[in-house]
């Protein structure tokens, strides 16, 4: 061998054993690393930066200082720092953090600032306090025109005015009169009980009756003797509460309540105000939640005055958004429906005419942004590049014409409100964006969009937290449903180390209820953190949304229609299939995990085709539809009384009996949402069949474990696996 060639060996031996070395290096997670209550999890999330707007101003907001940049070329033109803020705030009033600081006022230098018991109008040019506020209400909701504030303390709802004087409103305030508080347990897009005329002068509030709803017996297990604390909940086909809504009148100090008849089996859902204060609409559902009118009050007398539009669907029809009134013509609003099997935007007048369809497609609106002033266009999220994607486009309200603003790729305006909307995004004029969005391969980005312009500045790219560990490989793929047609999305995620040869234990991560996608274009493709734990373990992760999963259309959400979890196990099987033709799967070793409506599913599953699933964890599973609520319940299955077959098909009690696989069941003591008689029903249905799942309780915790608690949860459902499945 030449000289040269025995260099050339060497310095390959070399670069392998450097290479080995260094991937030797790579640090391996822990659940304090992944998970949510874990003590380095903010570490290991990528970094973000907060944004807000003043007017057309940009703001980014962090807790030491709010810098103001010009959205023109992002030149900082002034800072309020939390220093500069303090030294002039009384010690009582001094503040920890701007983080949550407000700039209600496009055309004043007022900040709203709170030190968490009172409100307070900050004037950072003029360094001074202009105005202030009690606060600190678990329940509340501030006016920016009237500076008036409604709150509920000690289950009275209340108002202070600008000048702070108060007006207690209600004097029956209970646990069973409730008042300005959300109703119908947050379904049809409820969020909240209080809402402001645009110019702050009256306030409509919800008041619920739910006197005549069953108590269920909760039970507080940390006091010296057991104590109860029971939870209304009205469960499928039994009585529902009784709500109406109040109007006060600030300047005349009256309240009126909406003449809208017997509330009994009635929804009144998506309240908004008419933009000159004086009307009231309102999306009202029967209880069968198959029709829909959208109902207009006079705020001052509460008379009705009539219904100027009316949706009925077969199965179900469910109003998730309010209307929306376009800026520059108060008698036009816009409306969303699925009335065409999508959700699109619908043009009406206030008389109720239709005047147009402005989005059509197999895609879904997700939310309207906003407008554009000038433009006289909306700004939507859409699924219209891809059924897994979230991009924004501005639309033409003329002709329907849309635009794509952001690159066309992941998921984009990842900034949330209250009410689960979008449109703190947009700027006052709606001439910027600022799009805080990812890709699988992309953490983080923040871009500032403009309107009419294709180029987009970058704000924030974050870095990948993860580069210095063993991640494992994310994929995203399609296979048909049961139906041999429909497409359904997957996300797998590989082994750390991955080898073709080898064969892995699998486990099947299922949710599969409505209101919910769990595979997305964003970062590793929606991967749960859990998800890479495991990987690192060497297990295979397999994620699929089934049909009755959201975002797909109407057809594809309700083939689940009075029967829960036929059709998804169906899909979920079609899964298996799949799985079970990868030479890399072990067939005998497939597991199944979920909580909730995936803990009813991960049930199912396991009792179906106990062929299939060697070991479950079910989290808060639902067990048998009847004794879920109301609202949801009857949506999907109608009553036990009008579908008595659905239940029987879809109970879990009967299948206790074909239970054969390992099943550990967990469930939070005191869960409001999927209430413990689900899980311990099934436990008893085991124990007369025979069948020995196994069960652990989380003492005090509600549907999902709290703080820390889900570090021990996930250890908990990690180490059952290694124990049966691994």
């Amino acid at each position: 061998m030449m000289r040269t060639d025995l260099l050339k060996t060497a310095v390959l031996v070399f670069l392998a054993a450097f290479s080995t070395t260094t991937m030797a290096q790579k640090k391996a997670f822990t659940l304090e690393d992944l998970n949510f209550g874990g003590k380095n999890y903010r570490a290991m999330s990528p970094k973000n930066e907060s944004y807000s707007w003043w007017g057309d101003q940009l703001v980014r907001t962090d807790g030491k200082a709010c810098t103001i940049l010009d959205p023109a070329n992002l030149k900082e033109t002034g800072v309020i720092s939390l220093d500069e803020v303090n030294k002039v705030l009384s010690e009582d009033d001094a503040l920890t953090s701007l983080a949550w600081a407000e700039f209600p006022y496009p055309d004043s230098t007022l900040m709203l600032i709170g030190n968490g018991t009172e409100n307070l109008l900050y004037d950072w040019r003029k360094a001074k306090v202009t105005w202030k506020q009690k606060s600190g209400f678990a329940v509340s909701s501030w006016s920016k025109d009237s500076r008036a504030m409604a709150y509920v303390d000690n289950d009275q709802l209340y108002v202070i005015d600008a000048k702070g004087n108060v007006t207690q409103l209600t004097h029956d305030g209970s646990r069973e009169i409730v008042y300005g508080q959300s109703v119908h347990r947050d379904e049809f897009g409820i969020y909240k009980g209080l809402f402001w005329s645009p110019d702050g002068q009256r306030l409509a509030f919800y008041r619920m009756d739910q006197s005549m709803v069953d108590d269920y017996p909760q039970v507080n297990t940390f006091t010296r003797i057991a104590t109860e604390e029971p939870d209304k909940y009205p469960m499928a086909g039994e009585k529902s509460h009784l709500v109406t809504v109040g109007v006060y009148d600030l300047r005349s100090g009256t309240t009126t309540y909406l003449k809208a008849g017997d509330p009994t089996d009635r929804y009144f859902t998506n309240i908004q105000w008419a933009p000159d204060s004086k009307a009231i609409y309102i999306q009202e559902l029967n209880r069968d939640q198959t029709d829909i009118q959208l109902t207009v009050y006079d705020a001052a007398s509460g008379d009705r005055r009539g219904v100027i539009y009316k949706e009925h669907n077969d199965r179900y029809a469910e109003p998730l958004f309010p209307i929306t009134f376009l800026p520059w013509d108060s008698r036009k609003f816009l409306l969303m429906s699925q009335k065409d099997g999508y959700n699109h935007l619908y043009l009406m007048d206030t008389d109720g005419k239709m005047l147009r369809q402005v989005t059509k497609g197999q895609w879904v609106v997700l939310d309207l942004v906003g407008f554009n002033l000038k433009r006289r266009s909306a700004v939507i999220l859409s699924t219209e590049a891809s059924p897994i994607q979230n991009n924004l486009y501005e639309v033409n309200l003329s002709n329907g014409k849309r635009t794509l603003l952001d690159n066309g790729r992941g998921c984009h305006a990842n900034t949330w409100q209250e009410d689960g909307r979008h449109s703190t995004v947009l700027s006052s004029s709606g001439k910027y964006i600022y799009d805080n969005y990812s890709e699988p391969d992309v953490p983080r980005r923040i871009e500032l969009l403009t309107l009419g312009k294709k180029d987009r500045q970058l704000l924030f790219e974050a870095d990948d937290p993860w580069a210095e560990y063993e991640v494992p490989e994310y994929l995203c793929g399609t296979i048909k449903a049961a139906d041999g047609t429909t497409d359904l999305y997957y996300r797998m995620v590989k082994p750390v180390g991955f080898d073709p040869a080898r064969k892995y234990p699998t486990v099947v991560y299922v949710y599969g209820g409505p209101h919910a996608r769990n595979v997305e274009a964003r970062w590793h493709y929606m991967s749960r953190s859990w998800e890479t734990y495991m990987a690192q373990k060497g297990y295979l992760l397999f994620i699929l949304d089934n049909r009755g999963s959201k975002d797909r259309g109407l057809a594809f959400e309700q083939a689940t229609f009075r029967q829960l979890g036929q059709v998804e196990m169906e899909d979920q099987m079609k899964g298996i299939e799949y799985l079970k033709s990868l030479s890399y799967v072990d067939a005998d070793r497939i597991g199944v995990h979920g909580w909730s409506f995936g803990g009813y599913m991960t049930i199912t599953l396991m009792t179906h085709h106990p062929e299939v699933f060697k070991v479950g964890v079910a989290g808060g599973p639902v067990i048998d539809w009847k004794w879920y609520e109301v609202m949801y319940g009857e949506r999907y299955m109608d009553t036990p009384a009008s579908n008595p077959e659905g239940y029987e098909k879809t109970s879990l009690i009967p299948q206790a009996k074909n239970l054969k696989g390992k099943l550990q069941i967990i469930q939070g003591l005191n869960d409001k949402t999927v209430v413990p008689q689900h899980c311990i029903s099934f436990i008893e249905a085991c124990i007369q069949a025979g069948t020995q799942p196994d069960f652990f309780v989380y003492p005090g915790e509600p549907h999902n474990m709290r703080g820390h608690k889900s570090v021990h949860l996930h250890e908990r459902i990690s180490q059952y696996f290694d124990d049966y499945l691994k």
